[in-house]
């Protein structure tokens, strides 16, 4: 089996595994918002949603890394990348808008929870640091 057909094969497997991943997140999100309705604990459709979208990105990511693995493996003619940059500008919208959707912000816009952990790595707030000479 020569390189190229070995590279394509790659591709072809990370897309199914893509393909799984979208497919076991939706099983997952339904499987843990009946369990939830049923027991009665928590929000229901906010956490369905937010554990759909992940499932969905993950795939979305992976097809994406197989769409370009595949485009690499054989000769890339200006049509075939001309293709894979709109498929990867399609897809990245799509996971970028899923994103803001599970968090509820902007991707530059950083979390309380974000600020708190980095005030834990540096071992204290930023005032308590030597200031810079």
């Amino acid at each position: 089996m020569e390189f190229g057909q070995i590279i394509t094969r790659a591709g072809e497997v990370i897309d199914v595994i893509g393909v799984l991943a979208i497919v076991i997140g939706v099983l997952y999100a339904m499987v843990d918002a009946a369990i939830r309705r049923i027991r009665r604990t928590g929000p229901v459709y906010e956490r369905f949603r937010r554990v759909l979208g992940r499932g969905i990105l993950i795939g979305l990511e992976l097809l994406v890394a197989a769409d370009i693995i595949r485009t690499v493996a054989v000769t890339p003619t200006l049509e075939s990348v001309g293709v894979l940059g709109l498929i990867v500008l399609i897809r990245t919208f799509l996971s970028w808008s899923l994103a803001v959707e599970i968090t509820g912000r902007w991707p530059w816009q950083r979390s309380h929870a974000q600020d708190r952990d980095d005030e834990a790595d540096v071992g204290g707030t930023a005032r308590e640091a030597a200031p810079l000479q």
